[in-house]
């Protein structure tokens, strides 16, 4: 029955068209995320193959197959069309895809354990990233819509399979252009000629991604070898179509290493994408450079790029608003997170990278190592990758990102271009062995070859050393304080713990910064402030990073100071 009092017919009158223009509103905005399904090339579904299991972890599906080789690396041979081989590769892979995003999706709760805050963080993504379908190339969509269809059912309140990998696609890009305290901090370079032992290219690199240690357990390098274009390997893990580090049968290499962006107002290609694009279609540098010019991404990023048929490398820096090629103009080139050709060179943004940032740390001690380092092979070129100390050879402590090591890296890889080489690492971070691959022979035969130990390189000695050892015990209390601090996880650090983790990382700034952290949380300024001062005196990573434990101890001093003046109060 309509209620008889006037004011309450107009008050249920306006909350009703109130919740008519809310409904409108959220229908207009579920309808502008809604992803549509790309144009399909087949009638197949995931139902249409049989997967066949050849042995432990070894699987197959006609030519293709998927197993984990003896170093606990998985290795993957798809063929095909996009949607078709799309589809085998979740099929192959469905097992791994899933523990991935089990791992993705739950370092993401860590970092956001409000579930308010993450409702809204989804919703945000969702319109951000409304239009990215519009700047994948269709082949890419139709393999990622054939890899969604063996996605979990677990995560779909997150979103449906194939909106999810899309979302995931993009995340390397978002992280980085949104937040830029998390960007990733590789480092790469290339030698060639008298600089190398046999005067062929030599391209190595640092992948400094990290998402959580179980998220890196398991890396696939996938042998691609598609309907069009070239054939290429690529190495990541289970679920990414784009690449990463890869190189295909034309000695096309490809690298990436983030760069400052200015925050962006809605996603366009993914840098994964556009690196797979080239990997896929360019035999040259000029034909990459073509296809990155034709590219909208919306994120700054430097794509190294080495070629055999030019027998040299040059680094493609690109930006929302503009691109340059930087060749270095001799047999050596450098690539860490910042811009060095004139089309960045007095850009703001770039000298504030510059001078704020790790990156010209690292920019300059790999210049040291290169130096002392010639002629170039693959074993002083995977030491190089695996430096510990910062510039002039001073130990910063493990875990500085002023270092080329910081024992973070997803992974370090090898190339040379002209003998279609290329050596990849294994757990964990860069230290394990770098195992040997020759593309040559792995597409031979339908991507059947044999393993080559002698070509291996050994594993670093830290490996096996007490410091290492030591790093993982701070590794691991580190991580406890960082969750305590900004995730209110209970954890309580005895005073012999206190004592433990600085003894285990004591040259490190990182120690003192996190223990000024842990005390402040406790409401203990004063050993806060303490903590926090000691960490200035040894030196940290970069001058924002300065600058942010000099704010620390002022919002510290500013509590204290509230405290003695409650008390005082009080009396």
């Amino acid at each position: 029955m309509w209620p008889k009092s006037t004011v309450t017919r107009s008050v249920l009158k306006v909350f009703g068209i109130f919740l008519l223009v809310v409904g409108i509103v959220f229908g207009i905005f579920l309808w502008r995320i809604h992803v549509p399904a790309p144009k399909l090339e087949s009638n197949k579904t995931a139902e249409s193959y049989k997967r066949v299991k050849l042995g432990e972890d070894h699987y197959a599906v006609g030519n293709c197959w998927l197993k984990k080789n003896k170093e606990g690396i998985w290795e993957m041979y798809l063929e095909g069309k996009p949607y078709e081989r799309g589809l085998i590769y979740g099929i192959l892979a469905k097992e791994l895809m899933e523990k991935q995003e089990v791992h993705f999706v739950n370092q993401i709760k860590e970092l956001i354990p409000s579930s308010l805050f993450l409702q809204v963080l989804k919703g945000f993504v969702g319109w951000f990233n409304r239009d990215i379908y519009k700047y994948i190339p269709d082949e890419n969509l139709q393999e990622i819509y054939g890899v969604s269809q063996s996605f979990s059912q677990q995560f779909n309140y997150i979103g449906p399979k194939y909106y999810r990998i899309l979302n995931y696609h993009a995340a390397h890009d978002i992280g980085h252009a949104l937040a830029d305290l998390n960007m990733v901090g590789c480092t790469s370079f290339a030698v060639n000629n008298a600089l190398t032992t046999d005067s062929t290219l030599l391209i190595a690199r640092n992948f400094d991604f990290y998402m959580g240690d179980a998220f890196a357990e398991d890396k696939l390098i996938v042998f691609m070898n598609p309907d069009k274009g070239y054939k290429f390997a690529s190495y990541a893990w289970a679920g990414l179509t784009g690449v990463v580090s890869g190189m295909n049968e034309k000695g096309i290499t490809v690298t990436l290493n983030a760069s400052k962006s200015d925050i962006p107002f809605a996603a366009k290609e993914p840098i994964s994408i556009l690196a797979r694009e080239i990997l896929q279609y360019a035999g040259t540098i000029e034909e990459a450079t073509k296809i990155a010019k034709r590219s909208e991404t919306f994120v700054s990023e430097s794509l190294l790029i080495g070629s055999a048929a030019d027998d040299q490398a040059a680094i493609i820096e690109k930006s929302p608003q503009k691109m340059d090629v930087f060749e270095s103009g001799k047999d050596y080139l450098v690539c860490a997170n910042h811009y060095q050709g004139n089309a960045f060179i007095k850009d703001s943004v770039n000298i504030d990278n510059i001078n704020g940032s790790d990156s010209k740390s690292r920019f300059d001690r790999m210049n040291q190592l290169l130096i002392r380092s010639y002629p170039m092979n693959v074993d002083k070129a995977a030491a190089i990758l695996r430096d510990q100390k910062g510039v002039n050879d001073k130990f910063v402590g493990y875990g500085n990102s002023k270092t080329l090591n910081q024992l973070i890296a997803h992974h370090g890889i090898l190339f040379k271009p002209e003998k279609k080489e290329m050596w990849i690492s294994t757990p964990p971070y860069q230290l394990g062995e770098f195992i040997y691959y020759n593309l040559n022979d792995v597409f031979a035969k339908n991507g059947i070859f044999k393993p080559n130990d002698a070509h291996k390189i050994a594993a670093d000695p830290f490996l096996a050393s007490s410091d290492y050892k030591k790093f993982e015990a701070f590794k691991a209390t580190k991580q406890k304080i960082t969750k305590y601090v900004l995730m209110d996880i209970p954890f309580e650090l005895s005073k012999q713990d206190e004592v433990s983790f600085v003894a285990n990382n004591p040259q490190s700034f990182l120690t003192y910064m996190l223990l000024g952290d842990y005390f402040q949380k406790n409401k203990n300024s004063k050993k806060a402030i303490k903590y926090y001062e000691e960490a200035l005196k040894h030196d940290v990573s970069s001058v924002n990073e300065e600058k942010s434990i000099e704010h620390k101890i002022s919002e510290a001093r500013k509590f204290k100071y509230s405290i003695v003046s409650y008390k005082s109060d009080s009396k």
